[in-house]
């Protein structure tokens, strides 16, 4: 099929049941119906000026009005641009405003966060799925027959906005024809199939639901299970009393599943495929023996579409793999555009010259499948670098010899040690052995010298404690941990921050640093881990002060300096 909107025409009559959500069912018909009922609402809509097709901001949970909306779009031919709730304020209004939003779905969740805002939008066409007057409006649009034609394949479908893992968000293009020809092939490539029951769990407005579990089950006729939000405690029991085959996951998510209390029934369930990205070997291994589902696949890709690397049988177990047929990639300097040296590594799996095999993950020659951003060309020039038709992720990286690649972080996590260069992933995935940890995230902090010091930021499991004699000794004890790769801060914290989507969020963490009442210092590689006291911290702003690197500190160091200068206690 060469448009989505032949996708979604195609589950028109299906019986099977299509979506499944809160103790109410709709087989696909049904589902269809109410796409069609949308659209109609659209198409009574003047889209702005100089634009033929009307663009639908979407401000919902993983509520059933978001599919129903979505599909609706699609079937005319019109755009549907999801809005991440956890912008706020001059953020929010920024995304609605610039995606050119002429209508706003929304519920009374939100009603706290758009009121006021001006979203270039008027009030009657910002809709509550929740009042009597949407309920009237959706009335007089029943039993309404799908458009005659089909959208052209060139015609934008989605706006897609990035979650900011490597700058500011950006509303990233997606047409008919990309997710038509995706659709097809990701069913085929994940096995969703006629009986499958995939588990939506991720937010709609990110392309990880839409593109994997949605348009999936679209394809073939699956039936979806939503859910508001993902919820830990509420996975285990849904797998089961649903029969899920199928989910998808990024981030944190298998962290938080296997946080949950073991029980002798997790292996009965229906699990057959698990895909997703950014959980560690350690986490995958964990899941595939406690939930008994062997086949949970780890890849790496952009929310852009234009690179994807996957596993493959023998990759090593810390790699990302290789990448998928017809993608060439390559890690380059992102300064000079030239491909740096491979990785070597010591017996001990040691990586001896991160500082020159360290560079950006390029996807070569793919500029002509990336369908850029919507009204950014700045954006659109950082991804195309050096004038060329190469994708720059953004993400840091590094490749054997064998060709297999490895994930090195973001740019943020790049950091300089007493001289030597290295990423934050491959400490992350050593830390994370710790018996104790449920989770450990690795980062750069202001050296008062020069450079950087290592700080971890760790989750402990149910029934854990930090314990920073065990600690240490874990640390002396692992072979492949550099040896500028000892973290000189440990906090412990209930949770970490993250993204909508699940992707950690390292920055309230690099602005708090070691301003918290919960942090072990190791000031040199030989020194015990001991908790500082505010006097402790109190000497580091100090040393910074000394050094003449006061504007160094971090955000709360900074602030605290200022309270100091003021006279008033640094507490």
């Amino acid at each position: 099929m060469e448009t989505f909107a032949e996708v979604v025409r195609g589950r028109i009559g299906d019986q099977r049941e299509g979506l499944r959500f809160e103790g109410r069912s709709w087989t696909w018909d049904d589902v269809l119906r109410e796409a069609c009922c949308r659209a109609s609402v659209l198409r009574a809509i003047d889209p702005g000026e100089g634009r033929s097709q009307r663009h639908v901001g979407i401000l919902l949970q993983n509520v059933p009005d978001f599919v129903f909306w979505l599909l609706g779009a699609t079937l005319n031919g019109d755009v549907v641009v999801g809005i991440n709730p956890t912008r706020r304020g001059a953020e929010l209004a920024h995304d609605v405003r610039h995606a050119d939003c002429d209508l706003l779905v929304s519920e009374p969740l939100y009603a706290d966060a758009i009121a006021g805002l001006d979203l270039g939008i008027p009030a009657e066409r910002i809709l509550d799925v929740e009042s009597a007057a949407y309920s009237t409006l959706l009335q007089s649009h029943q039993d309404v027959e799908p458009p005659a034609t089909l959208p052209d394949p060139s015609a934008l479908l989605l706006l897609l906005f990035s979650s900011g893992s490597t700058g500011a968000p950006k509303a990233v293009r997606c047409t008919q024809g990309r997710l038509g020809r995706l659709t097809a092939k990701m069913a085929d490539r994940i096995e969703v199939r006629r009986h499958s029951v995939n588990y939506l769990c991720l937010p709609l407005f990110h392309g990880h639901a839409i593109m994997m579990t949605l348009a999936n089950a679209a394809q073939v006729g699956a039936t979806v299970v939503m859910v508001r939000r993902f919820s830990a405690s509420r996975f285990i029991p849904d797998i089961r009393e649903h029969r899920v085959t199928f989910f998808n996951y990024v981030g944190r998510v298998l962290s938080y599943i296997l946080s949950q209390p073991e029980q002798e029934s997790d292996k009965d369930n229906s699990l057959e495929v698990v895909f997703g990205s950014e959980a560690s070997p350690a986490e995958v291994r964990a899941f595939r023996e406690r939930f008994a589902c062997p086949d949970v696949r780890e890849g790496y890709g952009a929310s852009e579409g234009v690179i994807r690397i996957t596993p493959v049988p023998g990759s090593p177990e810390s790699s990302l793999g290789l990448p998928a047929a017809g993608v060439v990639a390559e890690i380059r300097d992102p300064e000079t555009g030239v491909e740096c040296a491979r990785a070597r590594f010591d017996d001990a799996g040691v990586l001896l010259n991160a500082d020159e095999a360290t560079g950006e993950i390029v996807a070569v020659d793919r500029g002509p499948g990336f369908e850029g951003y919507y009204k950014n060309p700045d954006a659109m020039a950082q991804r195309l670098k050096f004038g060329g038709q190469d994708f720059w992720t953004g993400d840091l990286g590094y490749r054997d010899e064998a060709g297999y690649f490895y994930f090195g972080g973001r740019p943020a996590d790049w950091l300089r040690v007493d001289g030597e260069n290295f990423g934050a992933a491959p400490v992350e995935r050593i830390l994370v052995r710790f018996d104790a940890f449920a989770g450990a995230h690795a980062f750069g902090v202001p050296d008062p010298r020069t450079g950087d010091l290592l700080m971890a930021v760790a989750t402990v499991k149910d029934g854990h404690a930090f314990d920073p004699v065990a600690f240490d000794d874990f640390l002396a004890a692992q072979p492949d941990l550099g040896s500028k790769w000892r973290p000189t801060f440990v906090r412990i914290v209930p949770a970490v921050p993250t993204t909508a989507n699940g992707k950690i969020d390292k920055a309230p963490l690099r602005a708090t640093a070691w301003e918290a009442d919960d942090v072990w210092h190791a000031p040199t590689r030989s020194s015990p881990y001991r908790l500082l006291g505010e006097q402790d911290r109190s000497r580091i702003r100090r040393a910074f002060v000394d050094a003449g690197r006061e504007n160094a500190l971090p955000a709360a160091s900074q602030e605290l300096r200022a309270g100091e200068r003021a006279g008033f206690p640094a507490s």
